[in-house]
């Protein structure tokens, strides 16, 4: 694990709260995020966004030292992460998560709790995490991604859950895969990385940082957020098959089954039969062919 350790006589810093009012099945309150940082004895100065967009103003107007905690999930970071990098600065502010809405799966590779009193307790201390970062490159231009992206039937599934009521919380996904497997076009996909290449059929590709999706799913349980590299995963199931595979999926104990390819590289290519949607840490972005590279150690979290 890569950390840095602030001195402890330095004094705790201010953090910088900024909540995404439309992140999870209900709002988060400022007054409830403002009590989770009091108990946890946490000096914080707390925003709520008037909209999803104005992270990267937000962002633009931090300094190296100062310390942004982003109230939300997965595509909470993801902004905030994205608007971190175009800044274009070398030296980042640290960036904390408190979980909102049905949680955060980022979280989960660390353990973190899954509610915003629990992860708030994170916050203190100086020891930072140097995360690195996916980079995906294509039609749609160039997006960043701190957690996991894919391509396929999941992305689709993704899609799908961005539609669905809120209220369906975690559930949005498994929805969303069940509407869209039967009449997803699986084809002929080529992957190229530095060191090996694939072709072959498949339903999906998987393209991890970190180590959890969809609600807990523990997609990818060998990935690592330090090794400069992605955890690569080509699926190749049936349309038959794959709803009774899903049990293997959420646990992590998929990688040994026949139709699963796994890879490990700092940058890919991926092309295939029919032009597959793309997503990252839950956001439909566009749809493949697809260039990915990795960013190492972009990005200072503080866990």
């Amino acid at each position: 694990m890569s950390t840095d350790q602030t001195p402890t006589h330095q004094p705790s810093p201010t953090w910088l709260v900024a909540i995404n009012p439309t992140a999870g099945r209900r709002a988060m309150t400022q007054a409830r995020v403002a009590a989770a940082l009091a108990e946890s004895g946490i000096d914080a100065q707390i925003e709520v966004l008037p909209e999803a967009a104005a992270m990267s103003g937000l962002v633009a107007g931090l300094g190296a030292s100062d310390h942004l905690a982003v109230v939300g999930g997965d595509g909470t970071v993801n902004l905030a992460v994205n608007a971190l990098i175009e800044t274009g600065r070398r030296d980042l502010p640290v960036l904390g998560v408190l979980p909102a809405g049905s949680g955060c799966d980022l979280l989960r590779t660390f353990g973190i709790p899954q509610d915003v009193e629990g992860a708030a307790r994170h916050l203190a201390g100086g020891t930072t995490y140097l995360s690195d970062v996916g980079e995906l490159t294509g039609s749609f231009g160039t997006r960043r991604f701190i957690n996991i992206a894919q391509a396929g039937v999941g992305a689709a599934a993704a899609e799908t859950a961005s539609r669905l009521p809120r209220r369906l919380g975690s559930n949005r996904y498994l929805t969303g895969f069940g509407l869209r497997l039967a009449r997803f076009p699986g084809g002929e996909v080529e992957l190229i990385t530095e060191r090996r290449s694939h072709r072959g059929r498949a339903l999906a590709v998987i393209m991890a940082n970190a180590q959890f999706f969809a609600g807990g799913w523990n997609i990818a349980p060998k990935a690592m957020m330090v090794d400069g590299e992605f955890d690569l995963q080509v699926i190749d199931a049936t349309k038959l098959t794959a709803p009774a595979l899903v049990p293997r999926f959420v646990k992590g104990l998929h990688l040994g089954l026949p139709g699963v390819r796994r890879f490990a590289a700092p940058w890919f290519r991926l092309e295939t039969q029919h032009p597959w949607p793309v997503e990252v840490d839950g956001d439909p972005i566009g749809n493949t062919p697809i260039e990915g590279r990795v960013l190492p150690a972009a990005i200072r979290l503080k866990i």
